[in-house]
């Protein structure tokens, strides 16, 4: 996952982390179809088939993850307002640190709640 964000800078990275019971097991690069430095969108066809092999695997979504290239590891009032799924987590890996400061959100009706990774 670091890798994949360092890779794309200055553009947002963007994938989903898959496991089960709230531990993620694999990392899913995902295309970033806005190549933008300050948001991000994962290309729907790709979202699609890593949807049918999670399934397929019986992997869950742990977490979406995402870049902030220029900014610090706390989503921004557009990642509140676009956190669509309320059981996965949202990571998020500042790049303006280094080494690069990852943090995890719950976030439910637009409101972050910083949890604890164990890495």
């Amino acid at each position: 996952m670091i890798s994949h964000c360092k890779e794309t800078y200055p553009l947002e990275a963007c994938g989903i982390l898959a496991g089960r019971d709230g531990i993620a097991e694999k990392v899913y690069r995902m295309t970033n179809i806005e190549q933008s430095g300050i948001s991000y969108q994962m290309e729907p066809g790709e979202q699609f088939i890593v949807m049918k092999e999670m399934r397929a695997q019986s992997l869950d979504m742990v977490a979406i993850y995402h870049s902030h290239p220029l900014a610090g590891a706390y989503p921004s009032p557009r990642d509140l307002r676009l956190a669509f799924y309320e059981d996965p987590f949202y990571v998020i890996v500042s790049l303006i640190h280094e080494p690069p400061l990852i943090k995890a959100f719950k976030i439910e009706e637009g409101v972050a709640t910083e949890i604890t990774l164990h890495v």
